[in-house]
């Protein structure tokens, strides 16, 4: 494939050469249309889901329009974050600044709706022009009695992936402000899990049988006060090392709070990550438990999942996903249900992940990181991929080469994690494949 940008050479890679090592983690090449979103997007996307928080963007209108409603992450009580507020950034206040236009805006707005904490989100025009927000944040949170947070992640710092890192800054300053210290028996905050279309409900469901308290959810359907008191959770339950690992790495130190990586994707993973809770507490009962829970669920699920496979087989797939980590987990679950990945990368991937791609894919798999719509276009057609598992930046490249797409994307409606969720995404590669649309598109 010779479509790439020539300073990409070292991110490109392919299942079973051996002398290969990912170049990931940095920043886009000059030039290639990244699927990537900027580090406001980042940032906005981890905070997002707390229902109780106000959430205010301090820049144009475009900027809160683009990340409105940006995650499926239904709440269980409040929708409070599920209005997206502007300060409306124009010329004016280009020139003149723009802080006196914040002050106004975040008073009106805590006043209006009494929320338990606001995150206030600088944007690139706030970086160019050089408002002081954290002082406004200051003034106003002494003035109403409330926590507000500044959330610095101008879009051109950096990367998506540091935006990740700046929300979990903004975390952690919640963070032990509930004034209780004591450890809770049996308990978890699980990280990184967003409730896209109810899934950590399932989840927790999951974990409430097996006899474990959930402390916090950071952040689907998160409240501030179980951010505040996360700390006195005894582990904490990674699903999307992405965005979570850092907070989950500074609890470590912090709060001495030890952590583990999960997915809820696929039969495999997410037996794992039930048995890995149940193995660090060292409970007999839980570990019991969470065997009758899995076996119960397989008993339904596997019959369920035959009929797909044998009418699934030969299929293809490309997955392109922000995660790799959950990637990994697609390549799993497609090859349960008898479809081979023959194209794989993510926008945030670690050395450490891409090396786990690279054992589990087959030979010839192409693996991509941080790429363009060019490049996936050409490896789809390369590899002759039937169906592309992506998200909303993806679905139009499926829709032009004439192929399958499955929305694996954080606006999605329909749970695809879990035991239940995995049935739901098998019923969705199927309906997707064996559509009778294809009869009529030109190859």
């Amino acid at each position: 494939m010779e479509k790439y940008i020539k300073e990409r050479e070292n991110q490109i890679a392919t299942a079973g050469d051996q002398n290969f090592e990912m170049d990931c983690a940095k920043a886009s090449a000059a030039g290639s249309v990244s699927q990537r979103s900027c580090v406001f997007c980042g940032s906005r996307v981890v905070l997002y889901p707390i229902a109780d928080a106000l959430h205010l963007v301090h820049g144009p209108i475009g900027c809160a329009s683009y990340t409105w409603d940006i995650r499926g992450a239904l709440s269980s009580g409040p929708q409070l974050h599920r209005l997206s507020f502007s300060t409306d950034l124009r010329e004016k206040h280009v020139v003149f600044g723009g802080e006196k236009q914040l002050y106004n805006a975040l008073t009106e707005l805590i006043i209006k709706y009494k929320p338990a904490a606001a995150f206030v989100y600088s944007t690139c025009i706030v970086g160019v022009i050089g408002d002081d927000i954290e002082a406004v944040c200051k003034k106003v949170s002494i003035e109403q009695n409330l926590t507000v947070l500044p959330v610095q992640a101008e879009g051109f710092n950096g990367t998506k992936k540091d935006g990740y890192r700046i929300a979990c800054d903004a975390l952690a300053k919640l963070m032990g402000t509930s004034g209780n210290n004591n450890k809770i028996l049996n308990s978890i905050n699980i990280l990184g899990d967003f409730n896209l279309a109810g899934e950590l409900w399932m989840l927790s469901e999951y974990y409430k049988k097996m006899g474990v308290n959930i402390v916090a959810q950071i952040t689907g359907d998160g409240r501030v006060n179980d951010i505040r008191r996360a700390n006195n959770a005894m582990l904490n339950v990674v699903q999307c090392s992405g965005s979570m690992t850092w907070l989950a790495k500074h609890m470590k130190e912090e709060y001495n709070i030890p952590y583990i990586r999960v997915s809820y994707f696929g039969i495999e993973d997410m037996s794992d990550a039930l048995y890995e809770v149940a193995k660090f507490f060292v409970n007999k009962e839980m570990m019991h438990s969470a065997r009758s829970l899995v076996s119960s669920e397989l008993k339904k699920l596997l019959p369920a999942l035959s009929g797909y496979k044998e009418k699934l087989k030969g299929q293809k797939a490309a997955i392109y996903v922000g995660g790799a980590f959950k990637a990994i987990s697609l390549v799993k679950a497609l090859r349960l249900i008898g479809v081979q990945t023959v194209v794989i990368g993510s926008q945030t991937g670690s050395k450490d992940d891409y090396s786990i791609i690279k054992d589990i894919c087959d030979e010839g798999t192409i693996i991509v990181d941080d790429s363009n719509p060019i490049e996936l276009q050409y490896f789809i057609r390369e590899k002759e991929a039937t169906i592309f598992i992506g998200g909303v930046k993806e679905r139009p490249i499926a829709h032009k080469l004439g192929i399958g797409f499955c929305d694996h994307n954080h606006e999605r409606k329909e749970a695809l994690a879990g035991y239940e969720g995995m049935l739901n995404f098998a019923k969705e590669i199927y309906a997707t494949a064996m559509s009778p649309v294809w009869q009529f598109v030109r190859k």
